[in-house]
Formats: structure tokens, C-alpha cells, sequence
């Protein structure tokens, strides 16, 4: 980019703003509340906080579940006591029957688009015929109030709606029975958030259980009752109460879950007991079960059971898992109001990862996040290693990676994309019991707002484990090719309606809040701010609204302008330096401004057909008598009348104003152009002549009038060399090369390959010897 160097005149007023464009003006700074948020009440504050009548539901569960492990099935019966705190008369309730997703004319596998496929895998082709066959989905075997009577209800796909004899007033509670079972999905076939995993060398099964019992629909102010059907994307909206489950599975099981054992010396040896103890003050991961004692287990199977009774309050959701296949280890972490058992159940294939990692992980999770939210109010939180790639549930959470096994030398090894995938994956499931298992957000409507939350937090997590940690979200490079990439739909948009899920709601979500604190808001404005949001909707439901009103009214910034261009648009970052004009003062003294102007003039590349006629003998020359005043005088002669008009403008000023005509500082404008639409701040590297460097940043509000151009005056006495948009790639810029000035070239390199002149023909193939059984 050129620089363009003018003379100021001291009488110019100078502007920072582009003058405006013909075309409609957009306030990218419109206040939210205009036409986005929803009106504060008397159950949401404008603050963000819960408002003095805030009300949210209850229910409370006692449910005895029976594992058939021959059959990999369950039984089970419940009895569920629900309150309605709200305002309102409830004439039905609304159940998730979440295993019904599995029926093949259920509304998720029903609606899922296909296109022709030249090729299937042998796993989709598997997966395809057993959605076709399995015998998914609930039985419902009973459905009745707690005196035995039958309780009116109609099954609407993955939804149960319970109409009630009588309508449920404000205040009162109904309890009632279900009674189901269902056939549990292998995981690995039909890709569900739990089921079975089948270890067809020593013929044992591990269970993960999530989304086994019916569970009562979310019912809030903002949506009524949050009935949308289950179709895969958008996960959960539930309610908080208090568990009592008893578990009944083949005796020599071990069974990871939801809440406290109630029963150790029923289902535990004394040996185990005692390591659990050991483990609550150990600075380091006890067995309880070891991996010697699991492999032990793995070689007979039972006919005895036995129960495992567990009790959790208040949750908002209950999984658990079981194996004979399980190694146990346990550690306690205690710190200010958390005291919690981290634990890790995980087969012997899990190793040598899991025992290194896994509770380490946990306990690194929970110290983190207690800084940046609130302390962990559970008292165990646990990892499993089984089919589920990552899902999370109250004090409980499973996770995929693990080694593989080299076919030819039996030995086990990992990369270190597993290694660091298992770390993050468990700081992310963990993560999640914090946002959204307590931080109670709606899943179904809003999956960013768990899964973004809890990305940048894991990211944030993830830093402190070691320098340079591979972190996949978080960091604003990371983002900028989604960013600039077509088919996007805004954050703001229903889990279900999402095109790249990823991406927008991890990934998008977690980017925005790190560039929030990093760059926008500040570290300590920004970590208080989301504090406070944590503190008031612990135990709670948020919606989007009290998360943005919160930030703003805790960090004293007003964000909606960020809020409406990373949140509710598809714009994205791309700031450009267009020109830098170079202006000095004018000092309106002839002798030295017509210098300067014949300075200028001479630095003009002279024309291309002067330069062909500098052997011409001109007519002036041959007749020198042609020549005249004008040939030795020009536009830059000094006359004096010009001295005379320097002379009377002097007389005009006074000292001040005559020392503002000796300055001698470098006025530089910049040009910006917003590429992207999406405004930000704008972060510049200066570079100058003797070698020195300054970083400016200009706030994102110099926008606010002009959104498309802006200019910008800086005032240096040094001699500007370089700028740089950006320079340490913290706004998520989509393209960085114009980003320079002077532009500079991309650097990229070319690879040379040797071209492959193998000829394969149908005879040469024919001829091909026929190997043996043996050899194949």
C-alpha cells in the first residue's frame, strides 16, 4: 500500500470518519432490548439475575432396576412425586422418553437425509440394518397414581403426556408410578449417548446407562413446558430433585452412578472399604479394584445379583454404568466448599492411559473450574471408559479414547492425539457437570449454551495443564476459516436447525467468550463478571438473555453490540488497512512550503516520453531569445508578495498559534474498511524508522457511526515504517493479508512429487498368483 504524504493546512478540520455511504445505515450498536430480548419481569431481571418470583419445578424419583446381562435388557420401576412451584395450573404433564429415539419411524432416524451412496462402510451398513430390526424403544408396563389407580397418559413418539385426574394447582405435588423396560442398543452400532459394549475376546459386556428411565419434561417461565420431540441434536431440558436408585445387577459386577452408595458393606469387600478410604486423603489414585482383580473377575460369570442402592439430591439427572470388566481407582480432593471422591472405572483396554490420566484429569477439571465459577458442590464426580465417545450426567461422565492394539506384536500404543483427546474429553465431560448438570440451561433449545460455556472453560482448563497444550476450540485462529465459510446459521439458532454443529456451538460460542476476555472486556472484569453468572443460576435455569445481561451488568461494559454480531449474525471479523495518508503542518512560510512542493514534484516519475526525447535539441535551445521570465520562474518561485501575505499572517496569531506552525509531528491517517461486517476492535503494531514498536488499540465503538469505513488520526514525532492489523491474532480475523502496510507477500511453499508411470492392466492382473489361505 502506498503511503500518501500531504501538507496540512492549519485551518483544515480534520475528520476520523469516512463521510456516509448513500445506502441504508445499519447500527451494528442497536441495544439488544430493541428487538431481541425478551422484557424483564418479576421472574428475570434486567440485571440477568433471577428475579424475586423466580420458580422452577420438582421431581423426586425412587426406581429399582434390574440388569439382565444375558439378554443386555432392563426392567425397571419407578415412582415419581412431582411439585409444581410454578404459577400456573398444570391439567397434564409432560415425560421424555428419550429410548424411543431408537424406533426406526421415530421422528430422528425418520428425518435424517441421505443422499445416493456409491460406497457404505461394513459399520453403517450394520448400523442401517439393525435400526431396521432392533426391538427399541419402551415398554410401558404400568402407569398409575401411587394408590394403584391407572393414570390416563398418550405416548407421542419420544414424548409421554400424563393427563391428570385433577389439575395440579400452584404449590401441590402428584406422585405416580411408571413401570418399563427396553432391549439397551449396542452403542458402537446404533451411536447412542449410553448403551452396551461387547468384548468378544473374554465375552463380557459393559453397560453404560443414560437416558433409561422417563424423566420428567423441563416446564419454565420462558417456554412452558419443553416438549420438543428427541431428534438427536438437542439433548436435554429437566428438572432438579432428589434420587433414590437401586440397582440390581450380576454379582460380580462393579457398578460406577449418580449420587453415594447407600450400602458398601453389601455390595464391597472389606478390602475394597478400606482402599476407599485410604484413597479420600491420598495424594495420588488408589485401586480399589485392580487390574489383576479385574481381569480375575473377567473369567466366570455369576447367576448370583446383587443391589447397589445409591441416593443423589438434588439433581437434574441420573446414569450409571456396570462391568465385571472394571479396574476402580479413586483419589479425594478437598479445597474451601469442595470435598469430593474423584473416581475412575475403566477396563483392562483402557490402559496404560486411563489409570494415568483419567482421575487426574477429574481433579484438574474441578480445580479449575471452581476458580472460574463456583466450587463443586457434588461428592464424587467419576470418569468411565466405555463405548460412549463423551457424555456427561450429574457426578458421573463417560469417555472413549483409548490405546490400540498392534495386530502383529500384541503391544498397546497410543498417539498423542488420543493421549490429549482423552485429557480434554474428560475436562469437557466433567466440565458439563458444572454447565448444564447445575448452571441448568436448556439443551434442547440451546445446545450452545452448555456446550459453548463449557468449551471456552475447558479451553481455559486445558492451558493449565502444560504450555502449548494442542487445544481444538478456543483459540480466535482456530475459528476463522468457519467463520468465512458459506451455509452458516447464526449461535442463536435451535439446536435441531444447526448446519455445522460443531462449530457453532462449541467451537463459535467458546471463541467469542475467550476473545470477551482476552481482548474485550479484560481477564479480572471478565472473570468476575462470569462468576456472577455462575453464582446466580447455580441450581437454576438461564436462558441466553440472563447469560449477556449478567456479563454487561457485572463487568460495567455494554456488549450488545458483540452479543448481535457474534451471536445472532453469520458476519465475521475481516479488517482491512486500505491506505495510510502522511500529513504534516503547513507552515505557510513560502520559502519553506514551495521547497517542499518542488520536493514533491521532482519525486514524480518522470514521463516515459520525456525520457525518449532527452537527446532532442528543443526549438528554445536553437533560439535561445525565445526564452522569457516564465522559463526561469515557475509555480514554486517565491515572490514577494507571497512573503508579504506570510508577513500579515504572523501579525494574526499569537505565540501559541505560531508554535503550532513549527510543529513538526507526523500526522497519520488510517483507512479501515469492515470486509466482514462483523465490527471489533481495532489492534495495531506500529513501526517506526529508529527501530521501536507500539501497540494501539482502538475500541470497537469507533464503528458506531460509520460501520462499513472508518479513519483514524494518530500523532507520532517518529517516522512510521510498518503497521500491522492484529498482530497477535486475537480477533478472529478471516484474512490476514490485508492486514499489512506496506502489503507483503504470502509466504507458501510448492511441493515437487515424482509422477508415478506404473502401468495396471487387466492381463497383468489375470496373471497375478492366487494366494493360499495362508498367505492371504
Amino acid at each position: 500500500m502506498k503511503l500518501y504524504q500531504y501538507a496540512l493546512t492549519a485551518t483544515v478540520l480534520l475528520a476520523t470518519s469516512q463521510a456516509s455511504h448513500a445506502q441504508a445505515f445499519e447500527d451494528k450498536f442497536r441495544q439488544l432490548n430493541d428487538d431481541k430480548f425478551r422484557s424483564p419481569n418479576v421472574y428475570r431481571t434486567a440485571s440477568g439475575a433471577p428475579g424475586h418470583e423466580y420458580w422452577q419445578q420438582e421431581a423426586d424419583y425412587h426406581i429399582k432396576v434390574q440388569l439382565d446381562d444375558e439378554n443386555q435388557s432392563i426392567t425397571a420401576q419407578s415412582t415419581i412425586t412431582y411439585t409444581n412451584n410454578s404459577p400456573d395450573t398444570l391439567r397434564y404433564l409432560w415425560v421424555q422418553l428419550d429410548q424411543n429415539r431408537f424406533l426406526k419411524d421415530s421422528i430422528g432416524p425418520q428425518s435424517n437425509s441421505t443422499s445416493k451412496p456409491e460406497r457404505i462402510s461394513f459399520s453403517r451398513m450394520e448400523s442401517m440394518m439393525t435400526q431396521e430390526s432392533f426391538p427399541a424403544g419402551y415398554e410401558l408396563t404400568e402407569i398409575s397414581y401411587d394408590n394403584g389407580e391407572p393414570l390416563s397418559h398418550y405416548v407421542n413418539d419420544t414424548m409421554l403426556r400424563l393427563d391428570l385426574d385433577e389439575p395440579l394447582e400452584s404449590g401441590e405435588s402428584v406422585t405416580f408410578n411408571i413401570n418399563w423396560a427396553f432391549n439397551i442398543i449396542e452403542a458402537d452400532v446404533l451411536g447412542g449417548r449410553g448403551g452396551y459394549e461387547y468384548f468378544e475376546d473374554d465375552g463380557n459386556y459393559l453397560y453404560e446407562m443414560a437416558q433409561w428411565f422417563p424423566r420428567m419434561a423441563a416446564y419454565y417461565d420462558v417456554e412452558g413446558w419443553q416438549n420438543k420431540q428427541f431428534v438427536g441434536n438437542g439433548e436435554f431440558a429437566l428438572e432438579f430433585g432428589d434420587y433414590r436408585v437401586e440397582i440390581t445387577v450380576p454379582a460380580d459386577h462393579v457398578v460406577a452412578s449418580t449420587g453415594v452408595l447407600q450400602n458398601p458393606n453389601e455390595v464391597l469387600t472389606s478390602t475394597q472399604r478400606q482402599r476407599l478410604e485410604l484413597a479420600r486423603n491420598s495424594g495420588e489414585p488408589v485401586k480399589i479394584v485392580t487390574q489383576e482383580e479385574a481381569l480375575e473377575n473377567e473369567k466366570e460369570g455369576t447367576d448370583d445379583t446383587k443391589t447397589w442402592i445409591f441416593e443423589a439430591d438434588k439433581v437434574r439427572d441420573f446414569a450409571w454404568a456396570s462391568s465385571r470388566k472394571f479396574i476402580w481407582d479413586a483419589q479425594g480432593y478437598k479445597k474451601n466448599d469442595t470435598d469430593v471422591m474423584a473416581m475412575s472405572f475403566y477396563p483392562e483396554e483402557g490402559n496404560p492411559l486411563w489409570e494415568r490420566y483419567s482421575t487426574a484429569s477429574i481433579i484438574h477439571t474441578i480445580e479449575h473450574y471452581n476458580d472460574y465459577s463456583f466450587d463443586y458442590p457434588y461428592p464424587v464426580a467419576i470418569s468411565v471408559n466405555g463405548p460412549v465417545g463423551g457424555m456427561e450426567y450429574p457426578m458421573i461422565t463417560f469417555n472413549g479414547p483409548r490405546p490400540y492394539v498392534d495386530e502383529e506384536s500384541g503391544e498397546k500404543y497410543y498417539s498423542a492425539r488420543t493421549k490429549y483427546g482423552l485429557i480434554s474429553v474428560i475436562i469437557h465431560e466433567i466440565g458439563h457437570i458444572y454447565f448444564p448438570m447445575i448452571v441448568n440451561t436448556d439443551e434442547r433449545q440451546w445446545t450452545w449454551m452448555d456446550e459453548g460455556i463449557n468449551t471456552y472453560l475447558q479451553f481455559l482448563a486445558e492451558q493449565k495443564w502444560e504450555k502449548d497444550y494442542p487445544s481444538w476450540r478456543g483459540e480466535p485462529r482456530n475459528i476463522t476459516r468457519y467463520m468465512a465459510s458459506a451455509n452458516q446459521m447464526p449461535i442463536m439458532t435451535n439446536s435441531e436447525s444447526i448446519l455445522q454443529f460443531g462449530n457453532n456451538a462449541y467451537g463459535k460460542p467458546a471463541t467469542a467468550l475467550n476473545i470477551l476476555r482476552e481482548t474485550i472486556v479484560g481477564r479480572e472484569l471478565f472473570d468476575f463478571a462470569f462468576r456472577e453468572y455462575a453464582h446466580r443460576w447455580k441450581f437454576k435455569r438461564p436462558t441466553p438473555e440472563d447469560l449477556f445481561r449478567t456479563l454487561e451488568d457485572a463487568s460495567g461494559v455494554d456488549l450488545d453490540w458483540f452479543w448481535r454480531g457474534w451471536f445472532y449474525s453469520t458476519e465475521h471479523v475481516d479488517i482491512s488497512l486500505d491506505k495510510v495518508h502522511l500529513l504534516t503542518i503547513n507552515t505557510q512560510d513560502p520559502e519553506v512550503e514551495k521547497a517542499w512542493q518542488r520536493e514533491q514534484k521532482e519525486q514524480e516519475p518522470t514521463s516515459l516520453t520525456t525520457k525518449r526525447n532527452a537527446d532532442v535539441n528543443y526549438k528554445i535551445h536553437q533560439q535561445p531569445h525565445l526564452a522569457d521570465f516564465y522559463n526561469e520562474n515557475d509555480e514554486f518561485t517565491v515572490t514577494n508578495a507571497d512573503r508579504n501575505e506570510y508577513q500579515e499572517l504572523l501579525k494574526g496569531l499569537n505565540e501559541e498559534q505560531k508554535a503550532m506552525l513549527e510543529n513538526g509531528s507526523n500526522f497519520y491517517v488510517l483507512d479501515f474498511s469492515n470486509k466482514g461486517g462483523l465490527v471489533m476492535p481495532i489492534l495495531l503494531d506500529l513501526h517506526y524508522e529508529d527501530g521501536s514498536k507500539e501497540h494501539v488499540r482502538i475500541p470497537a465503538e469507533i464503528w458506531r457511526r460509520s460501520p462499513e469505513q472508518v479513519s483514524k488520526l494518530l500523532i507520532r514525532d517518529k517516522t512510521l515504517t510498518q503497521v500491522v492489523i492484529d498482530p497477535n491474532w486475537e480477533t478472529a480475523d478471516v484474512d490476514t493479508t490485508n492486514n499489512y502496510w506496506p502489503a507483503r507477500a504470502v509466504p507458501s511453499r510448492i511441493e515437487l512429487f515424482k509422477r508415478d508411470d506404473r502401468k495396471d492392466s487387466l492381463m497383468e492382473r489375470y496373471d497375478e498368483k492366487l494366494k493360499s489361505d495362508d498367505e492371504s
